[in-house]
């Protein structure tokens, strides 16, 4: 029981510096046009360096999701060409979000964390408060912000890159052709799925970010801090994204 206690107590404090933490960053949103030079820079490093990992995982994502969907529908109680749909809505409602959140939990947040947590125990953030900066504004907002904007556009090309793994999957594999994959993904097609989407591609970009800078605004401890923070940017990013994404869908569906 005091064990259970010590954790609860560990974890709201933790929360609180964070909210505090977030507070700070959204009172600084005036400061914004001082650092759109660094939020350029940082919608570079979060969108073009991501672009490789993001289009492998998606397109082999959506090629298992046709394999699977083809495999679960050998009863032939369904028209073969059901298969396009179900890897449209299966990528563009869930498997590009999620996936691409978690692996970007590890890319982005991680490297976040790693070098704010290097600025902090080496003193740079304590330089930058010496010299009158807010470090907040300076290094934490920029981040912020290109993730909110960078992961829509990231998750849009996780989308395209699914759909075409599965595409081709189909043709590959199974006795398919294009037309016959496009009817079921026109078929099953919602849009509100696709906006659905880019919603939790929002909010896991913000999440993501506002961890990993937390962390890394925190670390102490040397270069054990910085991993220790690191490895901690990663396994809460990657909670918090299954979670949102269940009160998410609670919510919009």
């Amino acid at each position: 029981m005091k064990y259970l206690i010590k954790k609860a107590s560990v974890f709201f404090e933790y929360l609180g510096a964070y909210l505090v933490l977030m507070s700070r960053l959204f009172s600084s949103f005036d400061s914004m046009q001082n650092s759109s030079k660094n939020i350029i820079d940082q919608m570079m490093s979060i969108g073009s360096k991501s672009l490789p990992i993001v289009v492998l995982t998606s397109f082999f994502s959506g090629m298992v999701t046709s394999v699977q969907g083809a495999y679960q529908m050998t009863s032939g109680l369904f028209p073969i060409y059901h298969i396009g749909g179900i890897v449209t809505e299966s990528v563009v409602l869930e498997l590009a979000p999620v996936i691409t959140g978690l692996v970007l939990a590890g890319r982005v947040g991680a490297n976040i964390a790693a070098e704010i947590g290097t600025m902090r125990v080496t003193e740079q953030i304590d330089a930058l408060e010496t010299l009158s900066y807010d470090p907040v504004a300076f290094l934490i907002l920029p981040r912020v912000i290109a993730g909110i904007v960078m992961f829509p556009v990231l998750i849009i090309i996780a989308d395209f890159f699914g759909i075409l793994g599965g595409l081709i999957a189909c043709i590959t594999t199974l006795d398919m052709n294009i037309y016959q994959f496009v009817k079921g993904a026109k078929e099953w097609f919602n849009p509100w799925d696709a906006q659905f989407g880019l919603i939790k591609s929002i909010t896991f970009g913000f999440a993501i970010t506002s961890i990993g800078c937390y962390f890394g605004f925190y670390t102490k401890g040397g270069a054990q801090g910085v991993g220790k923070a690191t490895t901690s940017t990663v396994v809460a990013s990657c909670i918090s994204i299954l979670i949102l994404d269940y009160f998410l869908a609670e919510m919009f569906l």
